[in-house]
């Protein structure tokens, strides 16, 4: 008898399905009652009657909102951000991803710069120490940058793509120096082309990370002008900051904070969810050629 024809596999196979299938569900709903929500009346609303489907439905709040200068000047921010910091991020993950790819015979100390990188993801300096360097030593505070650098390198990004790396063929790269191409011309003209899986997969990591990011954000900046979406979104939910509650007034006398909450809350995640698609295919594929080492 065949594995997958015997009752443990069957059972098996059924257990996954259903709790994938509640994966989906915990996950999906809660996004499905936000867009609800952002369509639906203030009467529905606060009676509690929205769930999944809009009651009393209304754009009002999406004219509001989108007529806000302010919410357009801080999705401007985003994404300058996310454009800059994946530029960045991308950068500095593939040139020390590459580097520490080779083996222990080419690259002196490879132990130990994996070790301190490493090392980086379990301990850090704090908030009041980083503030302290951004702001005394870096000077950096309320300026673009300090939006940027806390997450220009992702040590669990470099390392999956420098597992990519050491999976490639060392066949190709040796050809390559044989007929006396030097490692930048191996790098860019074989390495590269053949990784665009795990390029894909972390360049959508790192814009989903810039995108979502909002606490750098928080500790240093001060002019709103310089805030990204997110922030704006959290002044919102916690109606702390005097842009939320401006947000707030000009949504309307009709419409309530949850309402406004949540199509602000759908205009921020919308980028993110119509790119996705165009790197699925990638980002799968990427994932498990970086997580696997042969």
């Amino acid at each position: 008898m065949h594995l997958n024809d015997t009752k443990g596999y069957k059972l098996f196979r059924y257990f996954n399905i259903f709790v994938m299938i509640m994966i989906v569900v915990i996950t999906f709903v809660p996004f499905i009652n936000i867009i609800a929500q952002s369509f639906s009346s203030e009467r529905f609303i606060t009676a509690g009657e929205v769930f999944l489907i809009p009651k009393g439905f209304n754009v009002e709040t999406y004219k509001a909102v989108l007529s806000n200068d302010r919410f357009w000047i801080h999705y401007r921010n985003t994404i300058i951000y996310t454009a800059v910091g994946v530029a960045i991020s991308m950068f500095l993950t593939t040139m020390l991803a590459y580097v520490l790819s080779k083996p222990k015979t080419r690259i002196k100390g490879k132990g130990f710069f994996v070790g301190y990188a490493v090392f980086t993801m379990f301990f850090a300096g704090g908030i009041i120490p980083t503030y302290i360097v951004y702001n005394n030593t870096l000077n950096i505070t309320n300026t673009m940058w300090s939006v940027v650098f806390p997450l220009a390198l992702s040590i669990y990004n470099m390392l999956i793509m420098k597992a990519f790396f050491e999976n490639l063929p060392t066949a190709l790269e040796e050809a390559a120096a044989i007929d006396g191409m030097s490692s930048y011309g191996i790098f860019m003209k074989i390495v590269l082309p053949l990784s665009k899986p795990i390029l894909a997969t972390m360049t959508l990591f790192y814009a989903v990370a810039y995108w979502n990011s909002w606490f750098q954000a928080f500790m240093f900046l001060n002019d709103w002008t310089l805030f990204p979406v997110t922030l704006f979104l959290r002044n919102l939910i916690s109606g702390a900051t005097a842009t939320g509650e401006a947000a707030a007034a000009e949504a309307g006398s009709t419409q309530i904070a949850s309402n406004v909450r949540s199509v602000s809350m759908f205009l921020t995640v919308l980028p993110i969810i119509l790119v996705y698609p165009f790197v699925q295919k990638y980002f799968v594929s990427g994932v498990m050629l970086g997580s696997v080492k042969e």
